[in-house]
């Protein structure tokens, strides 16, 4: 009869909601998870309140040590790991690079769960990037861990279809449970020897890079499939957004829809219809009809409903 692997000791790291589904695998697992690193609190909002990490705040409710380091080459930080001991650390959406002291440190190394088929989109914002982009197709990777952005062997990949109404909070909420899934998959193949590491392509490589703030500012000389990607991609943050008489005006829901012969011939950013169904904007190629907005300092409201109270005329130019 065969032995089954020992329970493995696991620090798990990651900061954001899109970790939560992963650590809580990992809770009700069969492994030990021994700590929780977490990146450390901010002040958020207007208020500018102290926020507790959602991996901090689960991790405490299970009464599981939490590490929120400033700077992962902290000597202390490193002597706490090293007492620890743990056999692997796993990654999800933590915000770091590791150095290459903690790469080292756990005897089965680090593995990550990584929210795209690379090595298409290496990078910090690979379910916004496949939006933006149009995949049809995206999925979660996990993969052994190197010094690189996102460059380490393959160990597992799991796919999930895009579909046309997604935004980021709705793929990303499906890739997090997924992703936790397919991590409980990959430890157990790994503990049995079934896992073999597949060396990416770098050559089919792209970037994902970090969304900033203001990436959300409409460009009406863009097409109008690109302009509608980038509303879905950038809901909830940091939100696609444009300017109505000098007010952000933030673009919540928006369709593409057929351009009428006299909207083809407006200048980008120029409305060419405004009613009931919507606000229907020129773009560099066909039209955007925004459904829902939001003005600066309002609620959001559908189209329809935010030109009873400030109508808006064909003709008139959003942005600056």
């Amino acid at each position: 009869m065969s032995i089954p692997p020992h329970p493995w000791r696991i620090v798990f790291m990651g900061t954001p909601d899109f970790a939560v589904p992963a650590l809580e695998a990992l809770l009700g697992g069969e492994n030990t998870l021994v700590a929780a690193v977490s990146q450390p609190d901010r002040a958020t909002g207007r208020g500018q309140h102290v926020a507790t990490t959602p991996i901090k705040t689960v991790a405490l409710r299970h009464a599981i040590a939490v590490y929120q380091p400033d700077t992962l080459r902290d000597s202390c930080f490193r002597e706490e790991l090293e007492r620890l001991a743990p056999d692997l650390i796993v990654v999800a959406a933590y915000g770091k690079l590791l150095p290459r002291a903690i790469l080292e440190l756990p005897a089965h190394g680090c593995i990550n769960v990584h929210a795209s088929l690379l090595p298409r989109h290496r990078g910090a914002a690979p379910i916004q990037w496949a939006l933006l982009e149009g995949d049809a197709t995206t999925g979660v990777t996990i993969m052994q861990m190197n010094a690189g952005l996102d460059e380490g062997d393959i160990l597992l990949q799991r796919t999930e279809p895009v579909v046309a109404t997604d935004t980021s909070a709705t793929l990303g909420t499906r890739l997090a449970h997924l992703g936790a899934r397919t991590l409980l998959e990959t430890i157990d193949g790994l503990k049995a020897g079934r896992i073999r590491p597949l060396p990416q392509d770098s050559s089919r490589a792209t970037l994902a890079p970090r969304i900033q703030k203001d990436a959300g500012r409409m460009d009406w000389r863009e097409p109008a499939q690109r302009l509608e990607r980038k509303v879905r991609a950038f809901q909830p943050w940091p939100t696609a957004y444009t300017s109505l008489a000098g007010r952000q005006l933030k673009i919540l829901h928006a369709a593409v829809r057929t351009p009428s012969a006299e909207a083809a011939t407006r200048a980008a950013g120029t409305v060419a219809a405004s009613g009931p169904d919507g606000i229907t904007v020129a773009t560099g190629d066909g039209t955007l009809t925004l459904l829902v907005v939001q003005l600066e300092g309002r609620r959001a409201l559908s189209a329809a409903d935010f030109l009873r109270g400030h109508p808006v005329a064909p003709g008139a130019v959003l942005g600056p």
